[in-house]
């Protein structure tokens, strides 16, 4: 057995006979199966929830009667996002973000009823989620556990002995790495067989498990390279865990937490009230598309009997009202796009901000990794609302055809005829799909912040091996 296996078997030997170390594992893996089975849980009945609604919706739609098209662009349509099965792992932002998108002519919703306004305000401080025990709890477990792992050796004596047989430094650090490794690993067991199960079973991509593996194993080895460096740098184990719990509080906690406050200061957003005054304003002075006579839409309506060689929209083959529809939702459309795409480059440009402080904690960059791996980051958000925006487009945009080409405009504007299509016509319109992104489109996003978690891993693994060296020289 190597010099290496035997500190190790030795440390293991010592964590064994520590009951802080056995019950805080035991705990820990407690508090891990049950964030688990709680998240599974959860995502399983939310989904189920939110498909049984989304059918209901549809079912509601499609069994309209027959009535005028723009009667049922103003009944609009919800849909109800679905979610991603690593969302169970790490639900990122899913607490903060609506679950609901309700659709409708001449508006562009948001999303609404997010968990974490139909919840306890508990839900604010942080959901019971694998993702949360193995980026914030398991990290103090290794602190507490392997703080002294090498200042033990030299409050003891029993360093200089080891030195003295011929031990050298690195072996010590290494051995003592190998085994708070191995702690490590215990702790990130449940999360992995949660992974493995989700992937084997169909329910996630490989490819996706295996980057949310690979991003937890490279955190606690980080910080089992950080715990045993320290230790190394310290006479005492209490100074040493001073020390630990200081960076933890750091990186883990108050880095994470001020930074995204110090990019909203620099890119501040407009709250929803001042962006919907904005938007009204400016959807104000586009005209009124329910009047045909309306002067904003005069030139329009020159075009269009230009096109069709007439003089008059009684003579268009064609309802003009339906056309007249049409071009007013294509421009509410270029109105509301305009300032939803602002405001979505406002929030890169802040998470672009705190991309740029990861080099300060690698938190901050295995979140934005975990996120973008499960699903649940505000690209995904954004790339539904976009989707069930172009839904939105299409759906308006085809009954404002029907419109054109069932009815006659005639009949259109004679109050006292209510003008009617079968109602098979609603039939007609596909259901929307959402489309999650490839993974190579996550590989993608995730491969700059898994540059700075290597990073984070090299420079710890240099420093080691530095202090492995200087050991000897400075126990003497």
């Amino acid at each position: 057995m190597s010099v290496v296996a035997r500190i190790a078997r030795e440390e293991w030997r010592l964590l064994l006979r520590d009951r802080v170390a056995v019950s805080g594992l035991l705990l820990l893996l407690l508090l891990t199966l049950v964030a688990v089975l709680n998240a599974y849980e959860h995502q399983r009945s939310a989904s189920a929830e939110r498909a049984r609604y989304q059918a209901q919706a549809n079912r509601e739609f499609e069994t309209q009667p027959d009535r005028h098209p723009h009667r049922v662009v103003h009944f609009g349509h919800f849909l109800f996002r679905p979610l991603n099965p690593l969302a169970a792992f790490d639900p990122g932002i899913n607490a903060y973000t609506g679950n609901t998108l309700f659709l409708e002519g001449h508006r562009q919703n948001t999303a609404n009823f997010g968990d974490v306004r139909q919840s306890s305000l508990l839900l604010r401080f942080g959901q019971l989620t694998p993702a949360f025990m193995l980026q914030v709890l398991a990290p103090l477990l290794l602190i507490f556990v392997g703080h002294a792992a090498v200042a033990r050796e030299r409050e003891s004596g029993t360093l200089r002995i080891l030195l003295a047989q011929g031990v050298a430094g690195r072996q010590i650090v290494a051995g003592k790495l190998l085994a708070l490794s191995g702690f490590a690993g215990l702790a990130l067991l449940p999360a992995l067989l949660a992974l493995a199960w989700l992937a084997a079973s169909g329910r996630a991509p490989w490819p996706l498990a295996l980057l949310l593996a690979g991003a937890y194993i490279g955190w606690l080895l980080l910080w089992s390279l950080l715990v045993v460096l320290v230790s190394s740098q310290f006479k005492r184990g209490r100074d040493a865990l001073l020390a630990l719990l200081a960076a933890w509080a750091v990186l883990v906690i108050l880095l994470p937490r001020w930074l995204p406050d110090l990019a909203n200061a620099n890119v501040p957003l407009p709250t929803r009230f001042e962006n919907a005054i904005q938007v009204e304003r400016e959807y104000k002075a586009l005209g009124d598309s329910h009047n045909p006579d309306d002067p904003h839409f005069s030139a329009f309506r020159e075009r269009v009997l230009e096109k069709y060689g007439v003089e008059n929209v009684e003579d268009l083959p064609v309802n003009y009202k339906g056309l007249l529809a049409i071009e007013g939702e294509r421009l509410s459309s270029e109105l509301f796009n305009r300032y939803a795409d602002a405001l979505f480059d406002r929030q890169e440009r802040q998470n672009a901000m705190v991309d740029d402080f990861a080099w300060l904690s690698p938190a901050l960059a295995l979140r934005r990794l975990s996120m973008a791996a499960a699903g649940t980051d505000q690209a995904n958000f954004r790339r539904f609302l976009e989707q069930g925006e172009d839904y939105r487009y299409e759906l308006v945009q085809g009954l404002n055809r029907l419109q054109a080409e069932e009815l006659d405009y005639v009949d259109d504007t004679n109050p006292d005829k209510e003008n009617r299509i079968s109602h098979a016509h609603w039939q007609s319109f596909p259901e929307f799909h959402y489309r999650a992104p490839t993974v190579s489109d996550v590989m993608h996003r995730a491969l700059p912040v898994g540059l700075v978690l290597l990073c984070w891993l090299a420079v710890f693994t240099v420093l080691m091996r530095l202090a492995g060296n200087r050991l000897g020289r400075v126990a003497q």
